[in-house]
């Protein structure tokens, strides 16, 4: 969902032991942190679902190929959809959720707000 919009508990994994340190972290520092699940893609299509507790930061790491993995490796760079909420519970179930769907459910999903996929997050940093 578009920034501000929330999700409930029923929807919502954490594919690296950082991550889930990171989300961990943000709860002990006294305050409301917000949670969340998103979808990067490429020129392609290439999918690829993830949580974070600082999604504008993470979406630049992703954009800037700062951090090895399989972003880097696809030229993942595209934020195509994303969730937010309060509940790093829901957030950590929703993301195990979506990396279990098909890519046809999780197509659907991006399409279902975003049919152009366009970048999200094209005007979040100075070029």
């Amino acid at each position: 969902m578009y920034r501000g919009e929330a999700f409930g508990a029923e929807r919502h994994a954490i594919c690296h032991f950082e991550r889930s340190r990171e989300i961990q972290g943000a709860t002990r520092q006294g305050h409301m942190a917000q949670y969340h699940v998103y979808i990067m893609t490429n020129a392609t299509r290439t999918l690829y679902t993830s949580v974070t507790n600082d999604l504008e930061r993470r979406v630049y790491e992703h954009k800037r190929k700062l951090v090895d993995g399989f972003t880097k490796k696809y030229n993942v760079t595209w934020l195509a959809y994303y969730e937010v909420t309060s509940d790093v519970s829901a957030a950590l179930t929703r993301d195990k959720q979506l990396k279990r769907w098909g890519r046809s459910k999780k197509v659907a999903l991006i399409e279902s707000l975003n049919p152009q996929w366009k970048d999200l997050a094209q005007d979040w940093y100075d070029e």
